[in-house]
């Protein structure tokens, strides 16, 4: 039989020591197995696969032993016998890209294999094609062999996606000087005849060590939280409190939520926009948090702004007093996340290119506190030239659409975008003045009167703020010679060239670039005097924020030697030269940071781009006061009969119009007896709401009461009338199938490990077969274990909508559950109640989100992501599956993909919720989609439905 993963306990190994019969005309070739679309690149990746070793994708033979298929994630299985040439001692080499193993029994039982030869462990080694010395690994120690006997051999060959794949197995005679030659066809012979085999046909399949290793090996701590025991996977066990002795715990109330969208005409999958979501306590950890490093979509943030500025606005760093807050002003400064207002239009910025003029800014005005833009300016305005404000005037700050400016008196500014401005003498300081321009295509930038601007920031206008202060220039030292080592030792360090300390005088004729104030000599060298920590390292550092020109060439090595006048004199100062200095380091910075819950910027709307996140999170507080509620009201009934143990699970759905519905499920200690499962919906009305027209509808037992009221004035809960869920309702899974040997055979194991490990006999599968040819699909339902089957076969190419209908056609008893499932699924032992419970007739249909495993993924180490767009998965009660027309098997016979969404419009507008819920270790198996079904390409198909 074979297990499924996760069922229990890994099996015993099933070895096997009887070899089938062998025959002449074997010789020659050897048997191929291979596993298709599988990622990694070890071999331990190829055993992790689902259907190795017994199901390969693919069943053929090869004539040597030197394999390159020229494709890529793939794993190959290659076994038979070897036939020795001659007696004596021989050695074996395997060579390959990416990883492989090579097996070699003391006989010709494949129990008896053991590993020889191997090419690494990890995936990332690999070999030159007859490379047979590259790693220790690759030889094998001499074996003694006889040309009489024959030998069992298998090797395994794991490819991912990149590189030459090859794999080859050479021997020779163990003497010295001879190289290793690839094993032909003389020497090899098939295991047995699989050419007349189906491919649910494994009992001749051999099972050796090197096809079960490391089944034994401990359990690893799982990478996924969602892999940790929960009470909700085995709370189905527990016997349940019978219904109807909770029927007179709560007043009975109508239930028509606000959100029912029963007869409004919708669009095409408009049904999409009409899911919500429900909360859930505790939590499931269903939130895929291992997936996280590769998509961030949980939190609020674009990805860009993270990958940039990460979480830092959360933490506010605790400094010392009068400490300046610099850091912070980097991190807010977030070039990629502009506001639209910030940018110039074509024909604005062309106007401001044609009247470019330099504008005032008041230095009275402090720099902490900038102006917000104000409304745009017109096209057709032109800047007013600047205007010198008088001392007694207000201070004024001119706004425009791309920019707002403001003084900063209170300390110069040392860097404009990045740039380093060289030090004038406090005297010819003038008042700032800010030029803003960019270039169209065509035009060039006007030149000042003092030379040519800084190149434009392309496409980026920003409101200046005071930028930190980075270390350009290191502290006076003692002039040394240029080119020259310092002391005797030979392993003294090169001094850079001495630069002399510049003047006030030689400054002064230094160009001012975009009419920026120049920092004075004063506020410089404090500046030099204490280290800055900044945010910015060296590495992060563009070519703007470097010295200027003639500063890069004094800093680059002497082989040009041509130095202009300014370092000339510089030198002749014999000042020391600048350079660039390591950030400091502050280990002992704090921060302060406050609680915070990412759930609650999270709706319950449907969101469809967000695929990692998980169920969302009912407050704790919110949970305990219903279920105390409820607690309070039952043993009122019942005398104090039941002890409430645990709270296993919670679920709600929002109406705030009328009130949330909830699904209570408690564990119970009952006076004298053991423990019990209690499992049923209430419904806290909100007071004064009204039922609405739905319950009008005649079909009520009885009037509506009013809302129940606490004597505060709060909500009490009351028993929803008509929403009551069935433990022993029957459940029919309807599969549609062809030529899907192995997923069928591993589909009908899963079903029968569920049936005996829950003992849950009230399910049934029902599979409709479009002629299979790989496999007797009939015959593997009858050998399989199940409770009950059904098997219908249908002719012509496949089509999903059709099977289905023909499935549920088939279901006699309208009072039951339709599962409409698919063939790569594999199932939590809770599957069957979870169905149950969320399918109510006339009131609830089920569609579960199942998580897509990824490539090289397993349920024991998932891999993946929530399928939050697929509805094929869908629980729903034969009667409303009938009522709302079932499926539409006109317009989709020749495709699949959109017929689970049309379903769901329609169930929409008969009037039915639709419950949405991330289930527990519910996955789709990663599989090929090459040559599937057998059907010719289909049109407008979605892959990712099937």
């Amino acid at each position: 039989m074979l297990f499924p993963v996760g069922a229990g306990k890994p099996p015993p190994l099933n070895l096997t020591h009887q070899v089938p019969p062998w025959w002449e005309e074997y010789k020659g070739q050897v048997n191929l197995h291979v596993f298709e679309d599988w990622c990694g690149g070890a071999v331990g990746h190829l055993r992790r696969n689902l259907h190795f070793p017994l199901f390969p994708h693919t069943r053929t033979t090869v004539k040597k032993l030197a394999v390159s298929p020229k494709w890529k994630n793939y794993g190959l299985r290659i076994f038979g016998f070897i036939h020795p040439a001659r007696d004596g001692d021989v050695q074996f080499s395997v060579a390959s890209d990416d990883n492989s193993e090579f097996w070699l029994s003391p006989n010709e039982s494949p129990a008896g294999a053991q590993l020889v030869a191997f090419v690494g462990k990890t995936g990332s080694e690999w070999t030159a094609p007859g490379e047979f010395t590259k790693f220790s690994s690759q030889v094998s120690k001499p074996k003694r062999l006889m040309a009489s006997r024959r030998y069992y051999f298998e090797l395994l060959h794991k490819q991912d996606d990149r590189g030459s794949d090859h794999v080859e197995v050479g021997w020779r005679a163990f003497l010295p000087g001879l190289k290793f030659e690839v094993i032909g066809s003389a020497h090899i012979s098939l295991y047995t005849d699989e050419s007349s085999l189906k491919m649910d046909h494994v009992a001749h399949v051999p099972q050796s060590p090197a096809s079960h290793v490391g089944g034994r090996l401990p359990q690893e701590e799982p990478r996924a939280d969602m892999l940790r025991p929960d009470p909700r996977d085995t709370f189905f066990l527990t016997p349940r409190v019978e219904p109807s002795s909770l029927e007179n715990v709560l007043e009975p109330c109508a239930y028509a939520p606000t959100y029912v969208v029963k007869d409004f005409p919708i669009a095409r999958y408009q049904g999409l926009q009409f899911v919500y979501l429900s909360f859930v306590y505790p939590n499931d950890h269903t939130r895929l948090t291992h997936m996280e490093t590769e998509n961030k979509c949980f939190y609020r943030e674009s990805p860009l702004y993270l990958e940039r500025f990460g979480f830092y606005k959360y933490m506010k760093m605790d400094r010392e007093e009068g400490e300046e807050d610099e850091e912070e002003e980097v991190q807010r400064r977030a070039f990629l996340f502009l506001n639209p207002d910030d940018f110039l239009d074509d024909e604005e910025e062309g106007e401001l290119l044609d009247s470019l003029e330099p504008t005032e800014a008041s230095p009275l005005q402090s720099h902490r506190h900038l102006p917000l833009p104000a409304a745009p300016t017109a096209p057709g305005a032109t800047p007013a030239p600047p205007v010198p404000p008088s001392p007694g005037d207000l201070p004024t700050t001119r706004r425009s659409r791309a920019l707002s400016w403001a003084a900063r008196a209170a300390r110069p500014l040392p860097l404009f975008l990045g740039r380093a401005l060289r030090p004038r003498a406090a005297a010819q300081q003038q008042p700032p003045k800010v030029y803003v321009t960019r270039v169209r295509p065509g035009l060039r930038a006007p030149l000042g009167p003092r030379g040519p601007p800084w190149p434009p920031f392309p496409g980026v206008f920003l409101r200046p703020r005071p930028l930190p202060r980075v270390q350009l220039r290191a502290p006076p030292r003692p002039p040394r010679s240029r080119g020259r080592r310092t002391g005797g030792s030979p392993g003294a360090e090169l001094r850079p060239p001495a630069r002399a300390q510049a003047t006030q005088g030689s400054l002064e004729g230094q160009p001012r670039l975009l009419g920026l104030p120049a920092p004075t000599a004063a506020a410089n060298l404090s500046s030099e005097a204490q280290p800055v920590t900044s945010f910015l390292s060296l590495s992060q550092v563009s070519r703007a924020q470097l010295p200027a020109a003639g500063d890069e060439e004094e800093a680059d090595d002497d082989d040009d030697g041509a130095r202009g006048e300014d370092e000339d004199s510089e030198e002749a100062a014999g000042a020391p030269r600048g350079r660039w200095r390591e950030d400091a380091i502050d280990w002992q910075r704090t921060f302060s940071v406050g609680a915070v819950d990412f759930e609650q910027l999270r709706s319950d709307w449907n969101d469809l781009r967000c695929n990692v996140s998980g169920n969302l999170q009912l407050p704790e507080a919110e949970a305990v006061d219903v279920v105390a509620q409820y607690m309070e009201r039952l043993n009122a009934r019942h005398g104090g009969r039941y002890a409430l143990l645990r709270i296993v699970n919670v679920e709600k759905r929002r109406d705030s119009a009328r009130g949330s519905r909830f699904l209570l499920e408690l564990e119970l200690q009952e006076r004298g007896g053991g423990r019990l499962r209690l499992s049923e919906y209430v419904f806290l009305r909100l007071p004064g709401a009204h039922a609405g027209g739905a319950d009008a509808d005649g079909e009520s037992p009885e009037p509506a009461p009013a809302a129940p009221t606490r004597p505060d004035g709060r909500p009490e809960l009351c028993r929803p009338l008509r929403l009551a869920w069935r433990q022993d309702v029957m459940v029919h899974f309807i599969v549609p199938v062809k030529n899907q040997a192995r997923w069928v055979a591993q589909f009908l194991a899963d079903m029968a490990a569920l049936h005996a490990r829950t003992g849950d006999s009230h399910f049934s599968i029902t599979l409709v077969d479009f002629e299979s040819e790989d496999m007797d699909v009939e015959q593997a339902l009858r050998s399989a274990r199940l409770p009950r089957y059904q098997y219908l076969r249908r002719t012509g190419n496949f089509e999903r909508s059709a099977g289905l209908q023909a499935g549920v056609d088939a279901v006699e008893d309208a009072s039951s559950i339709v599962f409409l499932c698919d063939l790569h699924i594999h199932f939590p032992p809770n599957i069957l109640d979870g169905i149950r419970k969320h399918c109510v007739e006339g009131k609830l249909a089920f569609a579960p989100v199942v998580m897509r495993l990824g490539c090289g993924s397993s349920p024991g180490d998932p891999h993946g992501y929530w399928e939050v767009n697929g509805f094929g998965l869908f629980g729903i009660y034969k009667s409303d599956f009938d009522r709302v027309g079932g499926m539409n098997t006109e317009e989709f016979r020749d495709q699949w993909g959109g017929e689970d969404w049309e379903l769901l419009d329609r169930v929409l507008q008969a009037g039915l919720e639709v419950e949405r819920l991330r289930v527990r270790n519910f996955y789709h198996h990663y599989h090929s989609k090459r040559g599937m079904w057998g059907a010719r390409g289909r049109k407008g198909s979605r892959t990712e439905g099937s």
